[in-house]
């Protein structure tokens, strides 16, 4: 199973960028799908998640800005990051969880997620 992280790069305080996540060797259609950012020293951090029945949760400093997306027919998330700020700056990760996580909190948590990423840089200057 790989999940392959796409789309980050580089861009002015304010712009937009579309990260995609593509799932291969097995489908994720029941299964929660997230993205999380770990910036220089820091932990990694929840920042989006999704549920199998398209529920949506996100952390608050990036509710209004960010959509988390699904494509079951295709096996990708998107996350589509607008109004961005150089605290969004960060190696971003997409993960997947083998089970329904249906909660908030569930959602947050990095150790209910199975499989992961190569992780994509998103750098915002100022």
């Amino acid at each position: 199973v790989q999940l392959q992280a796409s789309g980050g790069g580089l861009v002015q305080a304010g712009g937009s960028l579309r990260l995609s996540c593509t799932a291969s060797g097995r489908t994720f259609g029941t299964s929660t799908q997230a993205w999380f950012r770990q910036g220089p020293g820091n932990e990694r951090q929840f920042v989006a998640a999704i549920t199998w029945n398209k529920n949506t949760f996100y952390a608050d400093s990036v509710k209004g800005r960010f959509t988390i997306s699904r494509d079951n027919a295709n096996n990708t998330i998107d996350l589509q990051m607008n109004s961005l700020k150089p605290d969004d700056t960060a190696v971003y990760y997409c993960a997947a969880s083998r089970s329904r996580i249906t909660s908030y909190q569930g959602s947050r948590d990095l150790r209910l997620y199975t499989y992961w990423g190569q992780g994509t840089q998103v750098t915002v200057s100022s």
